[in-house]
């Protein structure tokens, strides 16, 4: 049988490679998925919507008490926040497929960046567009604006951006997020932002573009606020007028979301926040302790991340990421090379700190090990 040419040109995820690889024994520090328990509330809000019936198709956007719920909490970075900018969707990741669906035509082009997530510039090429990576740069990994305009041709028609980054950790500073947004309205373009981990910030402040709706769309997830990867439950905000375009390709997408996991999601959006504060106590812990041990490493160094639940470090040795990934998993460690996330990803890896700290310890003992070796070699 035939296969698209858009899919063809398209290679497996770098993060799925390593994962297959994996044994059972291997130390996993290669997905980014919390080995938290979810909320209680949302396990039994969901048991008992399908328990009651709740297994029928739902609304095309999703049941109105989550949209308002979404709005709701999502009002603390603006104000303006309504439940009819608010759209559910069957995951972050199938959000920002529907966003390229519905936003681009073939000639077009995106800009992503590098390093980056896995899937913004495939998005595009299923969409029939093409993408150009712009670089994240220096100690913070932040976007480098002025390499975001040397790349800006008659074709670009969004930039997307990251906040905070996987698989950095970084989070935008306000002198980049002004910048973001003066590009965007100089050159009349739009802006994904990929928010979805904004729970996640341990310094700093979460700069949100959902004040800036006119010009940006902004995606967010239950998948990771709530440790629920598995129910594929995410949602995405952005003005009215574009919300019935994106409705539109929602309902040729999946008709609706998964009406059960909808309500067990609402049950826990109001004891969300205690959550959280618990979870980010937790992550910051694993964070100071992958930092410190990778920065006790000859060779390897990393400045603290501000978000999310990824460790970028960079490191010296004359040796290509995917080389040293496929290393360390021979020796039981998994983790991504950071190649999988753009041509300037190179000479970095990415591990999850989203693991306890037993595997976080060994993990690292892996790593120092098995670079000493690679060093001297």
């Amino acid at each position: 049988m035939k296969v698209s040419q858009r899919l063809n040109s398209i290679e497996m995820s770098g993060i799925r490679k390593m994962f297959d690889i994996a044994s059972p024994t291997s130390i996993n520090l290669g997905l980014g998925e919390p080995d938290l328990l979810p909320p209680k509330k949302a396990v039994d809000g969901m048991t008992l919507a399908a328990e009651n019936g709740l297994n029928k198709y739902g609304p095309t956007a999703g049941i109105m008490e989550l949209r308002e719920s979404v709005a709701k909490k999502y009002s603390a970075y603006w104000s303006g926040l309504k439940a009819s900018n608010v759209m559910i969707t069957p995951s972050g990741s199938s959000a920002l497929l529907e966003v390229a669906m519905s936003t681009l035509d073939p000639g077009d082009e995106i800009l992503v960046p590098s390093p980056g997530f896995v899937i913004y510039g495939p998005h595009a090429k299923l969409a029939g567009a093409t993408f150009t990576n712009y670089k994240m740069d220096g100690p913070g990994f932040q976007p480098d604006l002025e390499d975001i305009k040397s790349k800006i041709t008659p074709a670009t028609r969004s930039i997307v951006i990251n906040n905070p980054s996987n698989p950095t950790g970084s989070i935008l500073d306000e002198d980049t997020y002004k910048g973001l947004l003066d590009i965007a309205e100089d050159e009349d373009l739009m802006i994904v932002s990929d928010e979805v981990y904004d729970s996640f910030v341990y310094e700093g402040k979460h700069l949100s573009f959902l004040p800036h709706l006119d010009k940006a769309i902004v995606i967010g997830g239950f998948s990771k606020m709530m440790a629920v990867t598995g129910w594929r439950m995410g949602f995405l905000m952005a003005n009215e007028d574009m919300m019935d375009t994106l409705i539109k390709m929602q309902y040729h997408l999946c008709a609706s979301p998964n009406m059960p996991a909808m309500y067990g999601a609402l049950a826990a959006m109001p004891d969300i926040e205690d959550y959280l504060r618990d979870a980010r106590t937790i992550f910051k812990r694993r964070r100071d302790l992958i930092v410190s041990r990778i920065n006790e490493i000859d060779g390897m160094h990393i400045d603290a991340p501000k978000g999310a639940f990824y460790a970028f470090p960079s490191y010296d040795a004359d040796i290509k990421s995917a080389d040293l990934a496929m290393e360390l998993a021979k020796n039981g460690l998994i983790c991504t090379p950071g190649s999988a996330f753009g041509p300037y990803g190179e000479n970095h890896l990415r591990f999850s700190y989203a693991a306890d700290e037993t595997k976080i310890s060994k993990g690292m003992d892996i790593l120092a090990e098995t670079y000493a070796k690679i060093r001297k070699e």
